[in-house]
């Protein structure tokens, strides 16, 4: 009786779990599906504002980033600029990066960065410059900014562009949805005055003489928030087959071959942006669960440090942070700290496709192969082993390599991959709850 019992248990378990993968595939199909590309939306918007144009209420506007761009430079006087990108400034970011030489344009590794950079560009010039960022960047400006730019201490104008995630109202990613409402409050308790960019150009030519005026009298850093779809269109050209010789595999491609490498009991750590996507999706579509990985979907550049962090107790299991370009540029510094504890079961991933892709695809330094080395800047800061691949053969070699090096880390791998990613990619369909208990209660197995 207790096997027939037990025979049934099993087979209801089983049919459990294969409906349960089925509906979250079929989740992840129609989220994908569902969504329209945001020249599809400008287009059906311009369409009903065509059908609407008596009742100038009803009419949903947009800035032209090249419009936008020439107000910048004829209003306030803007002939610098720098920043991280942003998904929401992506268009405008696009036509900066495409039209003004590095000599006036800089993306910078982090946030902080452009904002002394402006400070510089202004004591040079006496021209304020303009700083992009998401807000989830701000943590990163809030030194340099009080300390430096700010009234009463060094007095250097600037305007900050300031994407505006999780804003009140709208539908957004997990991270997105305490900095969002937080924002307004932030940037008022650093005394940084700010407004809601307009998203047509004779209001936001208003708004930008009113940061001219504040800038000019306060000499202090002043905001404006992007909302979400304030720009049309604006996309940089792909990578040219040149650019992109000896590159065979996507990220995704490279995610798929270095996985089948895990074992059951290593420990996961995936970087901000697609590459915990698409390992989701993976996990998903091979039922694996998610339990072994911990998908770091805020806090971009932090991946390593919470991998370090988890490698310093768990000595006994090995843990991969699988790491993009942009992040590691984000928070360099953490390769010397990882260096120096010495963890031998930190096995340190990098995917560089010298983009960041998350945002609109703009290039990051470390695309730059015969200049730049992520190889070399480990070695430098003390890392035991380093490793480059471009293929399969490559990974599997390098995996194994990874492997048999027990007592002699840390160990680092940059994968060079094309950029880009799938259109359909879906997002997580588990909580960030739900994501940290599994992941704890793994950390704790034998």
């Amino acid at each position: 009786m207790k096997r027939v019992l037990s025979a049934l248990f099993q087979q209801v378990e089983v049919r459990f779990s294969n409906t349960y993968l089925n509906q979250q595939r079929r989740t992840i199909q129609l989220s994908s599906c569902q969504l329209q590309s945001v020249e599809e939306q400008v287009q059906q918007q311009q369409k009903r504002n065509a059908e609407v144009q008596d009742m100038p209420e009803l009419v949903r506007d947009f800035l032209d980033p090249a419009e936008f761009f020439r107000q910048l430079k004829t209003i306030c006087g803007i002939d610098f600029f720098c920043g991280v990108p942003d998904s929401l400034l992506k268009d405008f970011c696009a036509y900066v990066t495409k039209n003004v030489p590095p000599s006036h344009h800089q993306i910078t590794v982090n946030e902080g960065s452009a904002v002394s950079l402006a400070c510089g560009s202004y004591m040079a010039t006496g021209q304020p410059s303009l700083v992009y960022l998401q807000n989830s960047g701000i943590g990163n400006i809030v030194n340099p900014i009080l300390s430096l730019a700010a009234p009463g201490v060094y007095n250097l104008p600037m305007l900050l562009l300031i994407g505006w995630r999780g804003e009140p109202g709208k539908r957004d990613e997990p991270q997105h949805r305490i900095q969002g409402p937080a924002t307004p409050g932030i940037l008022a308790a650093m005394n940084i005055p700010f407004q809601v960019l307009p998203d047509y150009h004779e209001g936001a030519a208003q708004s930008l003489e009113t940061a001219k005026r504040y800038m000019e009298t306060a000499r202090g850093p002043y905001a404006l928030l992007v909302k979400r779809q304030t720009f049309l269109p604006y996309s940089l050209p792909k990578k040219s087959a040149e650019e992109e010789a000896g590159l065979c595999f996507t990220r995704e491609e490279a995610l798929q071959c270095i996985s089948q490498q895990f074992h059951h009991r290593d420990i996961v750590v995936g970087t901000t942006g697609m590459l915990s996507r698409e390992l989701f999706e993976l996990r998903m579509k091979r039922g694996d669960g998610h339990e072994r990985d911990f998908l770091t979907v805020g806090g971009m550049g932090h991946a390593s440090s919470i991998a370090l962090g988890i490698a310093l107790q768990k000595p006994n299991r090995t843990v991969f942070c699988l790491d993009g370009d942009g992040a590691v540029l984000m928070h360099m510094g953490v390769l010397a700290n990882i260096a120096a504890t010495n963890p031998s079961n930190l096995k340190h991933i990098i995917f560089n496709n010298g983009t960041h892709d998350s945002v609109g695809g703009q290039p990051t330094v470390a695309g730059n192969y015969n200049q730049f080395s992520f190889s070399k800047i480990a070695q430098g800061c003390g890392y035991k082993h380093v490793m480059i691949a471009t293929n399969e053969n490559e990974i599997k070699e390098a995996m194994t390599k990874l492997r048999a090096i027990k007592d002699d880390g840390p160990v680092l791998l940059e994968l060079r991959v094309k950029a880009g990613h799938r259109k359909n990619l879906g997002r997580p369909t588990r909580s960030t709850s739900d994501n940290r208990k599994e992941f704890m209660h793994f950390l704790q197995l034998n």
